[in-house]
């Protein structure tokens, strides 16, 4: 086997939106993996369900080595590389950004807005990281985003989705400060 491989984040698709399956199936091979979920309403025999949902079909992310990843894809077929249309390498997710992602994600907190990539333009908002509260040390962008009244914590897994958190008091939020360029 590789158990000296190093361990990464892969961003995944699993075509026609068989992310549950690819997850029950990496779950008995023991191989990390997340699926961003929200609770949603749904209309079953006419009464109403609430249920958790993808937010994002076909996304997936995959937490192995490389070879290791070969190998799943070679059983499950219907798993594939993420692609950066600009680079054309496979998408890769550095630990400490997914580590935040999952654990912001992972509330399935219904004030959690979604959106995709291009929704965001990270320019326009200021870098800050969170001080206090259940998210201390965290950072993200500070911006004001379609669907809220209010400015909001952007994390942004780039070119895949970015998540604003639910409202956070200016007194929790510091600005970091970016080195100055000579």
């Amino acid at each position: 086997m590789f158990f000296n491989e190093k361990l990464q984040w892969f961003a995944m698709r699993a075509t026609y939106c068989r992310e549950l399956e690819a997850k029950r199936l990496l779950d008995q091979e023991g191989v990390g993996n997340f699926v961003p979920m929200r609770y949603v309403v749904r209309v079953v025999k006419r009464r109403k369900k609430r249920e958790l949902a993808p937010v994002v079909h076909n996304l997936i992310f995959v937490h192995a080595g490389q070879h290791r990843i070969q190998e799943l894809k070679k059983a499950i077929p219907f798993l594939q590389y993420m692609i950066d249309s600009r680079s054309g390498e496979k998408i890769i997710v550095p630990d400490v950004q997914m580590r935040e992602f999952i654990a912001v994600a992972g509330t399935y907190d219904e004030h959690l807005l979604f959106f995709r990539p291009e929704e965001i333009n990270p320019a326009r908002g200021t870098p800050v990281r969170i001080i206090g509260g259940d998210f201390a040390g965290y950072e993200g962008i500070f911006i004001k985003v379609k669907g809220a009244r209010d400015r909001r914590v952007v994390i942004c897994i780039q070119g895949i989705i970015a998540m604003a958190m639910a409202t956070i008091s200016p007194d929790l939020i510091e600005v970091i400060e970016e080195p100055k360029k000579k």
